[in-house]
């Protein structure tokens, strides 16, 4: 079982930046897709952003491009979300997204494709 746990989260202004990490461990990190989801309350987890086992590839939803980057070190076997110009739209739960790729290059974009999920980082944006 692969373990994610997620930080970074806070409270911060509409237009601060946060960079969120995501740990992971269990098992190889590099064999996975990882990716970043967000939920609101009262509303539907949605996808942020993507990236392939190997880095080489990334997708982002239209609300967040080119204000959120995410990347990765296999090395370290982490996942970064750099957040710049925070809007109130913003605050939601962040969650880290591991999906096993026997291949390398699968870009997931749907929470059923996701197969373990971090706890959550909040990230709350005043306006």
């Amino acid at each position: 079982q692969v373990q994610l746990v997620e930080s970074g989260g806070g409270l911060v202004q509409a237009g601060d930046s946060l960079r969120l990490s995501c740990a992971a461990s269990g098992r190889t990190f590099s064999d996975y897709a990882m990716g970043w989801f967000r939920q609101a309350p009262g509303k539907e987890r949605e996808f942020v952003t993507v990236i392939s086992r190997s880095g080489g590839k990334t997708d982002y939803a239209d609300f967040v491009k080119g204000r959120f980057t995410i990347s990765r070190d296999n090395a370290k076997n982490t996942v970064y979300l750099q957040m710049n110009s925070l809007k109130p739209e913003d605050s939601a739960v962040y969650y880290c997204a591991a999906t096993y790729d026997y291949r390398g290059g699968y870009l997931p974009h749907s929470e059923y494709d996701v197969h373990y999920w971090g706890q959550g980082t909040q990230v709350t944006v005043s306006s």
